[in-house]
Parts: C-alpha cells; sequence; structure tokens
C-alpha cells in the first residue's frame, strides 16, 4: 500500500512537528550528498531548526561555497544589465534584419524584378515613383549640362582676353625691334633748282648756278657721246643755252 499524500501546512503539535523535522531533516541532508556525489556538483546545505540549533552539510567545504556564492552574487546584476543589453541589441538586429530585407525587395521591383507578388494598385505606385525619379535625374542633368556650359564659356573669354593680351605685347616686341634695327636718316632740306628739288644740308649755300650749268655741261656732253654726234656739232646746239646760262650767272652775281 502506498502513502497517503500529506497536506503541505504547520504541525500544529509539538511531538509530531519535531519528529518530522528529524526525518526529513535527515531524507533532505541523504539527497544533498547524493546530488552532489552523483552529478559532482558544489552542495552546501544550511537548516535552521525552531529552537534555533543550526544543521549544514556542504560537499567542498562552507567557507569556500559561501565566498563562491557571495562573489556571483555580486556578479548577478551587472550580467543581468549586460543580458539585458544583449537581448536589446539582439532585438534591433532583427529589426534592422527586416528592414535590409524590405529595402532589397523595394530595391529589386525598381529594376522590375520579383513584381509577381505586387498588386494593380502597388504596380500603380511603383510606376509613379519611377516617373518621379526619371524626372528628378532629367532635371539634374540638365542641371549640370549648363554648369559645364557655363564655365566652358568662362574659359573660352578668359582664352580670348589672355591670346587679345599676348598679342598686343608680341606688336610692341615688334615695334621695338623695328626701332632698334632701322635708325632714322638725318634731316635734309629740300631747295629748288630752275623747276627741280635738289638735297642740300642746311650748312652749305646754295645759290650756286655755276656749278649747276657745269653739271649739265657734263650731262649734255655724255648724251653727245650716246647719239655719236661730234662736239662740234653738239656746241653750235647748245650756244643758245650756255648764253642764257651766263646771262643768268651774271644776274646771280649782281647782287654780291
Amino acid at each position: 500500500m502506498g502513502r497517503g499524500k500529506i497536506e503541505i501546512k504547520r504541525i500544529e503539535n509539538a511531538t509530531s512537528r519535531q519528529v518530522t523535522f528529524s526525518k526529513r531533516r535527515a531524507g533532505l541532508l541523504k539527497k544533498a550528498y547524493e546530488l552532489s556525489v552523483l552529478c559532482d556538483s558544489e552542495v552546501a546545505l544550511i537548516i535552521f531548526s525552531s529552537t534555533g540549533k543550526l544543521f549544514e552539510f556542504s560537499s567542498a567545504g562552507m567557507k569556500r561555497t559561501l565566498s563562491r556564492y557571495n562573489k556571483c552574487l555580486d556578479r548577478s546584476e551587472p550580467s543581468l544589465v549586460q543580458y539585458e543589453q544583449e537581448r536589446q541589441q539582439s532585438e534591433e538586429v532583427n529589426i534592422l534584419k527586416d528592414e535590409i530585407a524590405k529595402l532589397r525587395m523595394i530595391h529589386l521591383q525598381m529594376m522590375g524584378k520579383e513584381l509577381n507578388g505586387l498588386s494593380l494598385k502597388e504596380l500603380q505606385h511603383l510606376e509613379h515613383q519611377l516617373s518621379e525619379g526619371v524626372s528628378s535625374v532629367k532635371m539634374r542633368k540638365e542641371q549640370l549640362l549648363l554648369e559645364q556650359l557655363e564655365k566652358s564659356r568662362l574659359k573660352e573669354q578668359q582664352a580670348m582676353l589672355e591670346n587679345e593680351t599676348l598679342r598686343r605685347q608680341v606688336e610692341e616686341l615688334k615695334g621695338l625691334l623695328l626701332s632698334t634695327e632701322r635708325p632714322m636718316p638725318p634731316f635734309l632740306q629740300f631747295e629748288p633748282v630752275r623747276g627741280k628739288y635738289a638735297l642740300v644740308k642746311p650748312d652749305v649755300i646754295s645759290s650756286s648756278v655755276i656749278c649747276n650749268c657745269a653739271v649739265e655741261k657734263q650731262v649734255d656732253s655724255d648724251t653727245s657721246l650716246h647719239l655719236g654726234l661730234s662736239n662740234e656739232v653738239f656746241r653750235k646746239r647748245k650756244a643758245p643755252e650756255g648764253a642764257s646760262c651766263s646771262n643768268d650767272s651774271g644776274a646771280g652775281r649782281a647782287p654780291s
């Protein structure tokens, strides 16, 4: 026959309570010993009776077990905090993984893939997003092209200014070189002689008509030689001219 179940409550009879305490204490100490031996665990048991008596059992020494117990208590709070932080971080990691998966799916849908699970409304929304994206890309492209054109125009203007400056510098250098290589001729004075102009220096008196006649006679003699005429024929032809030349010479000497 098996034992009947005992109601777990305080035993009112002192004698029965003491007997039950002794039996249960012995069984509890026996079970603690068996647990330490069978499972190779460190077990410590402390019992205080209702009268204040101490009963204890320790498989590795009570002080050692209590010291280890105190160390575990000191580290229990940080361990709990660290565990809580790790749990929160793991939850955040899981949330981020879900968001990354959603973003990858959206990216594939933007590329025209994985469209089988979308409804008509979702496809229309996706089409609207793509059209807005294309318009934004075109606007940005036009803006960049305009900026590049403006930069090119500024560079062209700057290059034209530089070319103009260089051209002026080259012309100035050419003018300086020409002025140094070709010196200016000396100043000469023009005076009329018998309807013609002759170059005479300023310090020479240009009123000698006799010399001019002599020069003309020499030129005429040269001409007669080229024509093959004799000197006598040539003198006869030029006699009137000689007379007029003497008259002019006399007129020129008169004022002196």
